[in-house]
C-alpha cells in the first residue's frame, strides 16, 4: 500500500461492495415487505452464496497483490534475522480476515441447518475490528497528515464493527444495515482520497504533511465524503422503490387486463348462448 495503487485497489473493493450493498438492501427490503410478492428466497440464497464467494476472492486477490509485488515479501515473513515487509503482511492479515469472512457467508446459507444464524454478521465485524485495530497500530511515526488521515478511517470502521455487531441480534434490520452500507461506501472513497493526499498521481505536488491547515482541511473532507456515501445510499434507495413500485403497478395491469379479457369473453359466450336457446 506504500503507493498510489496500493490504496486505489482496496478502495475500489469496498466501493464495489458498498454500491451493491446500496441496492441489495433495499430490495431485500422491500421484498419483505410484500412489495414483490415473487419467490425470491432461493434466489436470494444463491446471491449471499455468490456474494460470499466475491468476498473471498477479493481477499486472495488483495493477499497475492500484497505479498507477490516486485518489492513484496513473497511469503518471507523473517529472513536473514530481520523481519521481511512487515507493512505487506498487516495488509495481508486484514485481507485475510475479509476472506474468512466471505467463506462464512457460503457455509451460513450453503450449511444453514448446521451454522448458527448470525454467525456470519460476526465474522464480518470481526473482520471490519481487525482491520482497524491494524490501522491504529499502523502510522506510528509518521507525519502528522499521515497519520491523521488514517486516523479518521478508525471512526468510520469501528462504527461499521459496532453496527454489524448488533445486526448478529437485530438481523435484517434495514437502517443498521444502510448504515453499515454508508460506512463501507465511506471506507471505498477514503481510500482512494488517501492515495491522492500522500501519493499523488499525475506528477501532482506533495501535500506538506506537517501544515494544520492541511489536517483541518482534511477532517472537513472526511464529513463531506461521509455526506457523499449518504447520498448515494439514499438515491439508490429511492431508485429501488421506484423501479419496484413501477413493476408492481405494471403487474397490476396486466392481472386487470386480463380479467377484463376473461369477462368479456364470458360476457360473449353468455349472450351467444341465450341466443341459441332463443
Amino acid at each position: 500500500m506504500a503507493n498510489f495503487k496500493g490504496h486505489a485497489l482496496p478502495g475500489s473493493f469496498f466501493l464495489i461492495v458498498g454500491l451493491w450493498w446500496s441496492v441489495k438492501y433495499p430490495l431485500k427490503y422491500f421484498h419483505h415487505k410484500g412489495l414483490k410478492k415473487n419467490r425470491l428466497s432461493r434466489q436470494q440464497e444463491r446471491i449471499e452464496i455468490i456474494e460470499g464467494a466475491v468476498k473471498a476472492l477479493f481477499a486472495i486477490i488483495g493477499i497475492l497483490a500484497e505479498q507477490f509485488v516486485p518489492d513484496g515479501p513473497h511469503l518471507h515473513l523473517y529472513h536473514e534475522n530481520q523481519w521481511v515487509k512487515l507493512m505487506n503482511w498487516q495488509h495481508s492479515t486484514m485481507y485475510l480476515f475479509f476472506g474468512v469472512s466471505g467463506l462464512m457467508d457460503m457455509l451460513t446459507y450453503l450449511y444453514f441447518h448446521m451454522v448458527p444464524l448470525g454467525l456470519d454478521r460476526m465474522v464480518l465485524a470481526m473482520a471490519v475490528f481487525i482491520e482497524g485495530f491494524l490501522f491504529y497500530f499502523h502510522v506510528h511515526n509518521r507525519p502528522p497528515l499521515d497519520q491523521h488521515i488514517h486516523s479518521l478511517l478508525l471512526f468510520g470502521l469501528f462504527g461499521a464493527a459496532v453496527s454489524i455487531s448488533l445486526e448478529v441480534i437485530l438481523r435484517d434490520n434495514i437502517v443498521l444495515e444502510l448504515f453499515r452500507t454508508s460506512l463501507v461506501i465511506l471506507q471505498g472513497t477514503w481510500f482512494w482520497q488517501i492515495g491522492f493526499v500522500l501519493f499523488p498521481p499525475f506528477g501532482r505536488p506533495e501535500w506538506d504533511q506537517k501544515d494544520m491547515d492541511n489536517i483541518m482541511f482534511i477532517t472537513m473532507c472526511f464529513c463531506w465524503h461521509y455526506l457523499v456515501a449518504l447520498c448515494i445510499v439514499a438515491v439508490n434507495y429511492s431508485l429501488v422503490y421506484c423501479f419496484l413500485t413501477r413493476v408492481k403497478r405494471r403487474a397490476k395491469g396486466e392481472i386487470i387486463g386480463i380479467q377484463k379479457l376473461k369477462s368479456d369473453h364470458t360476457d360473449q359466450s353468455t349472450l351467444l348462448s341465450g341466443s341459441d336457446e332463443e
